[in-house]
This record gives structure tokens, C-alpha cells and sequence, in this order.
């Protein structure tokens, strides 16, 4: 007994210290994800629309710096796989948090179709009772301080060179102009006013209404005039002449930077990304050209496009015909659900028109989901503005990519994420994932029965190659020093874009650095994955089970998904 009591005590030792060591590690990465979650570097209510001064993103950076270190210090390789997730997560956003500061990114707050001022749109709802009232009140009256702030960061950036080519903003007035109006009554702003709250007595009403006339007058109407004479008179006569953001101060490394965050990855640099580019288009070419022999077109591949640009056929003839068609194909979406996923999202969603005030700088559409709190539904956005760039065979594509299963569903599902999911993950929006499951969505749709033409499994392959053809040109203009003739010309070659569709999606990649490689880069990986899952369980392989595996965790980086992918296959083929 006195020889084996040491040993025991030893053995014993080494099977609790590691399980003391993990506990350890996930109650500080867990305290480590509260503090961040709870910190709040400025007062809401002081600044409700928030705050962006360069000192607070400064501090911002500063937070993200001191926790990014307590985090590598924490050893996560016997945590669960849950609590790892979240602590590579919290890394990669809280060096993006850095890297915003780094890079002086709030010194250009501006697209080609939105901007600091647009923003305010958003803010723009049904109002439901008196707090939100009151709120959405404040909001307006916050305007001014919340456009002084974001109009000295632009300044600094035409300083220092960091500003937007003047050639994206044609059209940008749309941006302003709307919300310059004689009448308050008609301000977009006041419109929430129009149905106040049912439980609100006559005479708080007609308080809110005379502060809201107000605040209409005074806070919002003034201050996008004051936008406009900005933007026209100080900002456009001063911005770049260049298009590419490599040929501004520091540009080169900070495109990296934005290829590193849009693709969740470090593998990829620009000229690697230009020839997936390249190979992607070639092979969609030949998929088309398929389509086009077995229709039995007469005339070139450029013909063809000219055909699907110009006949009537392929165009609603009312903005209320095109919603009513969104609304059947989404209604035919839904009904196939059930045989692709396990779990489905409890938030409905509606279809209705991308809002007059901003359709038109939108391509096709937008998805705008709401909390998992709200009793507001998802939207699937429909842009009804300028009907002869709505190309109806490619409705079904944006159907499925913004509502179900693609948007809709997937960012439905992150917020309805259980407790184990801490709410930092539950907010995160990371374009890899969530552009890529999208274009995914557009390629399932296929097996559920979406594309019931030829000419609408064309379409299919234009969004393709629409997203194909951005690697080529997002990294040909930040990299590659091309014109904006260039892109033009190459987009207007190789997709069935309409030439308004064109024209919009370049600005926004001149805008937009990185961005749009995501959605191509993201789709590439779920697909490369899934043929693997297949390939290596063969009849074992489930779709449902392989959704569930893509799903279930949320939002997570390229990587994360691929090692839960390759878990997942082991799994199973232990179990044949």
C-alpha cells in the first residue's frame, strides 16, 4: 500500500490538472467574452446615433489590443469545441478592431451607394409604443452632432489622401436630395409619425407630433442640406483621380488587410484570387455556351446577351408584377426546406420594394433582417426601380440567395442560436460566410427545383459568373491599376448584366476594396467541402446532416468550417 499511495497520488495528479487547467481556461476566455460584450466606450444616450471621433477609435483599438493579449495567453486546445470557436472569433474581430484604427478606415465612412448619412435610413421603423418613441425622437435630434463628427473625419481623409474616386458617385445626390423637402410631412423621417402607438393619449400625441415637427425642421431637413452643399461644393472638387486604394497612402498593405478579413483568411493575395478569377470565368463560359447550343440561338455569345437585354419577355412590365413574382418563387423556396435542412429558422420573412430613397444605387436587392427580440419580420427587398435593368430570369437567383434558403435562413439561425452561443457570435456578420452561403444557396437551388428554364438556369450561371468575373476586377482595379473602362468593358463581356447593373457594381468595387471577393472565395470552400463530404462517405453522405454541420455553430471564418467538415467526415466513417 505504501508503494502504490504515491503512485496513485501521481496518476491521479496527471488526470486533474489538465481538466483544472481547462476549467481555468474557460472561465477566463468566458470572462474575457462578457467583458467585450459588455464594454461600451462611449454613453448611448449622450451619443444615440453613436460615436466617431479618431479618440474613441483610438481607445477602441487600445480595448481590442489589451484583450487580443489575454487571449493568446489562453491554452483552448482542451476546451469544447463551442468555447474554442468562440475564442478564434473573438480573435479575428478584435484584430479587425485594431486593424479599423491601424488603417484609418472611419476616415472614409463613404460607398458608392451609401454613406455615413444614408445610414440613417435604417433608423427609420414602425414605432410600437412610447419608449421607442421617444427614442426614435432623439435619434433625430442627434443628427447634427452625429454629422459634425463624421464630416471632420473626411475632411482629415482628404488631408491625408485617403478619399473615394470623384467617377462613383454619379447619381449620389439621391443619396441627399431626398431628404431635402419644403413640407416636414414628407420628410422619410417623419413618416414613422404617421401610425403612432395605440396606447399613447391624445394629448401625448399631439406632443410627439409638435417635437417631431421639431425635430424635422430643424435637425434633419438643415443638416442634409448641409450634406449636400458639403459634398458638392468641398468633398467632390477635392477627392482622387486614381480608382485603385493600392495607389493611396499605405494602400497596398491595407488592400491585403481587406483581402485577409473578406476571405477570413491569409492564404489568398491578390494576384492568386485574379486567377481563380480567371479559371472560374473560362469554365462558366463553357457552361453557357452549352445553354446557348442547346437552345438553339442564332448568333454570338455577345448576341445572346443583347437578346436577354432587349426582349420584353424577360422584363415585368410593373413594379407590382415583379414583387408578385419575388413573392411565388420565395413561397416555392420555402416548400422545399424540409428536405434540405434539419433546422429551420422561426423568423418569417416578407418581400416588398427596396425603399424609393435608396433603389437607385441598389443592384437587385437586399435582405434586412431584424433581432430575434423584434416583432418585425426579415425582408427580402426587391428593387423595382428602373424596371428594364430587372432581368426576370435572374429573379430566381436573388430569390433564393437573399431569402431561403440563403440570407434569410442562415442569418435567421445565428440569431436564434442557443445559450451556449455567446451573443458576440450571434451578431457577427463575416462575408466569407455569410456572401458565400448565399452564392451556395443559388447553386442548392438547383436541386430544389428553382430553375424551371433554360433560360433561367442561365441566369444561374450570370450570377455565377457575375461573382466569378469580381475576382478578376476587384483585385484588377486595387492591384492591377485598371481603368474603370476596363471593367466595365470585361463585365459587360462576360455577364448578362444589364449595363445599369454594370455600371452600379463597379462603383461599388471601386468603393469597396475586398469586399467583393467574399461571396465567390466563400462559395468556393462550402462547395469544395461538400464535394469531399461526398466523396469520401459516399452513400453515408446526408445533405441535411452536411447543412446542419455548415450551420449549426453560426457565423464562423473559412477555416473553422473546414475543420468541422473534415470532424464530421471522420465521424461518420467511424461509423460504417
Amino acid at each position: 500500500m505504501k508503494i502504490l499511495k504515491p503512485l496513485f497520488i501521481v496518476m491521479l495528479s496527471l488526470f486533474v490538472m489538465p481538466f483544472g487547467h481547462s476549467q481555468n481556461a474557460s472561465s477566463t476566455l468566458e470572462e474575457l467574452i462578457k467583458t467585450y460584450e459588455q464594454h461600451e466606450g462611449y454613453d448611448r444616450k449622450q451619443f444615440p446615433l453613436g460615436l466617431y471621433t479618431e479618440d474613441y477609435f483610438k481607445a477602441e483599438a487600445d480595448f481590442a489590443q489589451q484583450n487580443l493579449t489575454k487571449l493568446s495567453k489562453i491554452d483552448t486546445s482542451q476546451l469544447p469545441e463551442t468555447q474554442r470557436i468562440s475564442a478564434e472569433l473573438l480573435a479575428f474581430v478584435l484584430q479587425d478592431q485594431i486593424d479599423y484604427y491601424k488603417f484609418e478606415h472611419f476616415l472614409n465612412p463613404l460607398l458608392s451607394d451609401s454613406g455615413f448619412h444614408s445610414s440613417l435610413n435604417y433608423g427609420v421603423r414602425p414605432l410600437s409604443n412610447y419608449d421607442q418613441v421617444k427614442s426614435y425622437l432623439n435619434s433625430l435630434n442627434s443628427i447634427p452632432e452625429f454629422v459634425n463628427q463624421n464630416l471632420k473625419n473626411i475632411r482629415l481623409g482628404l488631408q491625408k489622401g485617403v478619399s473615394q474616386p470623384l467617377v462613383i458617385f454619379k447619381g449620389y445626390e439621391s443619396t441627399y436630395d431626398e431628404h431635402i423637402v419644403a413640407d416636414y410631412k414628407e420628410s422619410f423621417f417623419y413618416s414613422p409619425f404617421r401610425n403612432l402607438p395605440n396606447d399613447l393619449s391624445p394629448t401625448q400625441k399631439d406632443s410627439v407630433l409638435k417635437v417631431a415637427q421639431l425635430a424635422i425642421k430643424t435637425n434633419v431637413t438643415p443638416q442634409f442640406k448641409r450634406i449636400k452643399t458639403f459634398f458638392e461644393t468641398e468633398y467632390f472638387p477635392k477627392t482622387r483621380t486614381t480608382l485603385g486604394v493600392s495607389e493611396t497612402p499605405n494602400g497596398k498593405e491595407f488592400y491585403q488587410n481587406r483581402i485577409n478579413y473578406y476571405t477570413t483568411s491569409t492564404q489568398y493575395t491578390a494576384d492568386a484570387i485574379h486567377q481563380i478569377g480567371l479559371k472560374e470565368v473560362a469554365r462558366i463560359i463553357s457552361e453557357m455556351e452549352q445553354i446557348i447550343k442547346e437552345l438553339d440561338f442564332k448568333g454570338s455569345f455577345a448576341d445572346f446577351f443583347q437578346f436577354l437585354r432587349t426582349d420584353k419577355q424577360f422584363y415585368a412590365e410593373t413594379p407590382e408584377q415583379l414583387l408578385m413574382i419575388a413573392r411565388d418563387m420565395s413561397k416555392r423556396a420555402d416548400a422545399q426546406l424540409p428536405r434540405f435542412f434539419k433546422t429551420l429558422p422561426r423568423k418569417p420573412y416578407g418581400v416588398a420594394p427596396v425603399p424609393d430613397a435608396i433603389a437607385p444605387k441598389y443592384t437587385g436587392g437586399r435582405y434586412i433582417g431584424t433581432s430575434k427580440e423584434s416583432t418585425e419580420p426579415g425582408y427580402y427587398w426587391v428593387n423595382t426601380y428602373d424596371l428594364p435593368s430587372r432581368t426576370l430570369y435572374t429573379l430566381p437567383s436573388l430569390t433564393v440567395h437573399e431569402a431561403v434558403p440563403g440570407h434569410h435562413l442562415q442569418m435567421s439561425l445565428n440569431n436564434e442560436l442557443g445559450d451556449s452561443i455567446p451573443q458576440f457570435r450571434k451578431d457577427l456578420y463575416l462575408s466569407a460566410y455569410g456572401e458565400g452561403w448565399g452564392l451556395y444557396s443559388e447553386f442548392l437551388a438547383d436541386e430544389m427545383g428553382m430553375y424551371t428554364t433554360p433560360y433561367e438556369q442561365f441566369g444561374k450561371l450570370t450570377y455565377e459568373m457575375w461573382r466569378a468575373c469580381r475576382l478578376v476586377v476587384d483585385t484588377g482595379i486595387h492591384a492591377k491599376g485598371w481603368t474603370r473602362e476596363q471593367v466595365v468593358d470585361y463585365m459587360s463581356a462576360n455577364t448578362a448584366l444589364s449595363l445599369h447593373e454594370i455600371n452600379t457594381e463597379t462603383d461599388r468595387y471601386i468603393s469597396w476594396p475586398g469586399q467583393a471577393l467574399s461571396y465567390k472565395i466563400g462559395e468556393l470552400k462550402i462547395r469544395e467541402l461538400r464535394k469531399r463530404a461526398e466523396k469520401e462517405l459516399g452513400s453515408k453522405f446526408d445533405i441535411r446532416d452536411f447543412h446542419e454541420i455548415i450551420l449549426e455553430q453560426g457565423t464562423v471564418t473559412l477555416s473553422i468550417m473546414e475543420e468541422r467538415v473534415d470532424n464530421y467526415i471522420r465521424k461518420v466513417k467511424k461509423q460504417i
